[in-house]
């Protein structure tokens, strides 16, 4: 079972995405508030994936993924953005995030039941 961690300022987009990744029948180890925390949780749980805002307080979404990739290179980071810009994309990616999804796509397309996720689509990959 794939184990993943969400990492979101706002606690209403972590529950939401709890509830619907649980449904599709992924693990989730733990929610993070902030880039410190998810950088602090998954040294601790070692997560498969992680769902990585990319604007948050204390430390940012791309430099989280900076520091845990460098630490735990077999993680796979997904940067959510509810921006277009290409340059956070960019940015996210030179970090070393796997690939960036849209906020405002749907979650459920993102997993399958075969336990791959992400899925191929709408989210965008790079290893």
């Amino acid at each position: 079972m794939t184990r993943v961690l969400i990492a979101d300022d706002q606690e209403l987009v972590r529950v939401g995405f709890t509830m619907i990744l649980e449904r599709a029948g992924l693990s989730i180890v733990g929610q993070a508030a902030d880039g410190a925390e998810a950088l602090e949780l998954a040294l601790q749980t070692r997560p498969d994936v992680i769902l990585m805002d990319v604007r948050m307080p204390r430390m940012d979404g791309i430099e989280a993924t900076r520091q845990i990739v460098g630490r735990l290179p077999e993680v796979r980071v997904v940067m959510l953005t509810t921006f277009d810009l290409d340059r956070y994309v960019y940015s996210a990616v030179q970090a070393g995030a796997s690939g960036s999804c849209s906020k405002t796509s749907h979650p459920t397309t993102w997993s399958t039941p075969s336990g791959r996720w992400p899925a191929a689509t709408p989210c965008s990959h790079q290893r």
